[in-house]
Order: C-alpha cells, then sequence, then structure tokens
C-alpha cells in the first residue's frame, strides 16, 4: 500500500467516526440514535479489519470507492444500513442452455458496489 493509499484509508475510517460522533437517527429517539451510532463503528471496525491485508491497488480501491459510496448514501437518506438491491430470486432471465450459475453470476454482477462487502460480513 503507498503512503497516498494509506492516508487515504485512515482518512476515511476517521471520518466515519467523526460521522458516528455526530449521527442523529431520522425518527429523533435517543434509543435509535445510540443504536445506529454504535452499527456504524462496529461496521467500520468489521469491514476495516477483514480488509487490513488486502494489498492488490485494484482491489484497494474497490473498497475505498465502496467506502465512499456508502457513506455518501447514508448521509444523503440519514440510514446507516445498507440500501438493499430489489431483485426478485431468479429475476434475472437466463440464457438458453444456461444453468443457475450463470443466475448466480448475473445477480454478483448487478450488485452495487456499496453492497459488495455487506453479504460477506452479515
Amino acid at each position: 500500500m503507498t503512503p497516498v493509499t494509506r492516508q487515504e484509508v485512515l482518512g476515511l475510517y476517521r471520518k466515519i467516526f467523526r460521522i458516528a460522533k455526530k449521527w442523529q437517527s431520522a425518527s429523533g429517539q435517543i434509543e435509535e440514535t445510540i443504536k445506529e451510532k454504535e452499527y456504524i463503528k462496529n461496521e467500520a471496525k468489521t469491514l476495516f479489519k477483514k480488509n487490513k491485508n488486502v494489498m492488490d491497488p485494484k482491489l484497494i480501491k474497490q473498497c475505498i470507492e465502496e467506502c465512499e459510496a456508502r457513506i455518501e448514501i447514508g448521509l444523503h437518506y440519514n440510514i446507516p444500513y445498507p440500501r438493499p438491491i430489489h431483485l426478485p430470486p431468479m429475476g434475472l432471465a437466463h440464457k438458453q442452455g444456461r444453468m443457475l450459475r450463470h443466475q448466480e453470476k448475473l445477480r454478483k454482477i448487478s450488485k452495487p458496489i456499496y453492497l459488495k462487502s455487506h453479504d460477506e460480513v452479515s
């Protein structure tokens, strides 16, 4: 990891904790706010620990993009949880002669960047 990339990653980590410190839930309830703050902190710790040994520059860039996307979406919608994608279980049409593996591949490709690591951790 280059020093510039390291600084960028550490900056994102600090940014997430600053957001968590100032976070207010949409409902305004204290219990809900505390729960969402804890979720933000735990999710950040889990994902950053999971990806701490990543050395491939492309993969690092992809993780940074996912983090930035989740931050922006969370701040925009005032919801710390990842927004779900709405695809029916077998909703992607398969080409003639292809099996279920093709369906799974299409679903994986169609998943938005902000959800790439969510299923792996949850």
